[in-house]
């Protein structure tokens, strides 16, 4: 029987197959290359292989955008027709899990999966990206380090699952190795997505935005192709670099040549172009109703099911000033809130109030959004995405607290935000304001 590039049993696939399955896996653990297709190519060259059909279904499931999804579910039931072996069944149970919603249920088997097939390259990266989406990346710092002994450097794939290590221990905080394992694995890997993307993590968090800027120039012919799937995160990542020197227009230029020209129509790619603006206006810059008004028109149809999406998706709809739209969003996260699904728990605690405060804020009532926001801040990691992504929310804070006039507030977030950072031009502006608070209020005493 043919087996894939990790030496797994491919059941009903033949060696032409093999290779496409191969090809399609590979190209979806760097983001670079047609996955879709090769993985539809092994389809066709041999209609039973189930891992064909599978990787093809975990790709549409981890859009995290509701028609794709239901295109998993459409897949999954053909592969309920061929014969599995004992790793084909574990990811079918998982891929059921996950496109009901049931995301931390689809994590638990790919995760005891994972240490009887410690190879299974394609289960480290839904797993990974499953937590992701729960808040929890720093988990794949565990499963990868378990795994990684039980590995050849030489065998296919390695260096992608060293940068699952890396991006792990990026968000553990453990930023120095998590460096060191970053870029030994885009040594590896040069093409890969997660090596990249890791490292600039590391420089964001770490505050070295230069650092950061050059790190990208000396490797943009190898994220910034058009095999390179999902480099509009990556020009996100710059775009933040700029920012954080106070180059706002020059992140704006970004958005508008590099990020807007990338966008995929599915919510997790939308994201980076509705944080970057909010970002910008928060900090003064006025990005222009007609970006927001664009932004919108794409975010029709994709919000809904992820606490993460529909934050960015409010946000979108308040700025380009579509309040019956956001009303209806609001409405439907209040309706999951109150549920029994899988994700009422994160719209209760996260999407529900941060939906409120966003309009609070939006409205001009600061106080309220600092009220709503605050307790917020201790289930954040709810929301799920990256530390970087979810500061949007620390963000918008700290800018209520300021607008609001709640001088000790404001000073607090700006202080803990500047000694992170302190060289950052946006930390720096929010401190400066927030003083500035505080001494009007003592002028008029």
């Amino acid at each position: 029987m043919p087996k894939d590039a990790q030496g797994h049993a491919l059941s009903g696939a033949t060696i032409e197959a093999a290779a496409h399955y191969d090809a399609g896996i590979r190209a979806f653990i760097l983001a670079y290359g047609d996955a879709m297709g090769q993985l539809e190519a092994a389809r066709e060259a041999a209609p039973g292989c189930a891992m064909a059909y599978l990787g093809k279904a975990w790709i549409q499931a981890l859009s995290n955008d509701r028609s794709t999804v239901a295109a998993a579910r459409d897949v999954i039931e053909a592969v309920r027709t061929l014969s599995l072996n004992e790793r084909e069944q574990a990811q079918l149970i998982s891929l059921s899990e996950a496109v009901s919603g049931n995301w931390s249920a689809s994590v638990s088997v790919l995760d005891r999966h994972l240490m009887s097939y410690p190879h299974d390259i394609l289960a480290h990266q839904v797993a990974l990206r499953l937590d992701g989406f729960q808040g929890r990346f720093h988990l794949g710092a565990g499963r990868s380090a378990r795994a990684l002994p039980l590995w050849s450097k030489e065998q296919a794939g390695y260096g992608m699952l060293l940068s699952f290590y890396g991006f792990g221990l990026e968000e553990t905080g453990d930023y120095a190795q998590a460096e060191v394992m970053s870029r030994t694995a885009a040594e590896l890997e040069p093409y890969g997505y997660w090596p990249h993307h890791a490292v600039s993590h590391v420089l964001e968090m770490t505050g070295r935005p230069q650092e950061g800027l050059a790190w990208m120039a000396s490797r943009e012919p190898l994220w910034c192709r058009k095999s390179n799937t999902n480099q509009v995160h990556i020009h996100w990542h710059k775009a933040l670099f700029h920012v954080e020197l106070g180059q706002y227009a020059a992140a704006l230029i970004l958005y508008d040549e590099a990020i807007l020209p990338t966008l995929r129509p599915v919510g997790t790619s939308l994201c980076n172009a509705t944080a970057l603006l909010w970002r910008l206006e928060t900090l003064g810059t006025d990005v222009g109703k007609g970006r927001w008004t664009e932004l919108s028109r794409l975010w029709q149809g994709r919000s809904g099911g992820s606490v993460f999406n529909d934050i960015h998706a409010g946000m979108t709809l308040l700025r380009a000033g579509e309040a019956k739209a956001f009303e209806d969003l609001q409405a439907a996260a209040m309706e999951v809130a109150s549920s029994e699904v899988a994700q009422a728990a994160a719209y209760r605690a996260i999407g529900a109030p941060v939906l409120e405060a966003l309009r609070a804020f939006e409205s001009g009532a600061h106080a309220r959004a600092v009220e709503l926001l605050l307790p917020a801040r201790f289930d954040v990691w709810r929301m799920g995405g990256s530390k970087a992504q979810r500061d949007l929310v620390d963000w918008t804070l700290t800018e209520a607290a300021v607008r609001g006039g709640m001088r000790d507030v404001a000073l607090a977030l700006a202080n803990e935000r500047l000694a992170l950072r302190p060289e950052s031009i946006p930390n720096q502006t929010f401190l400066a304001r927030a003083e500035g608070l505080a001494a009007a209020r003592r002028e008029a005493w």
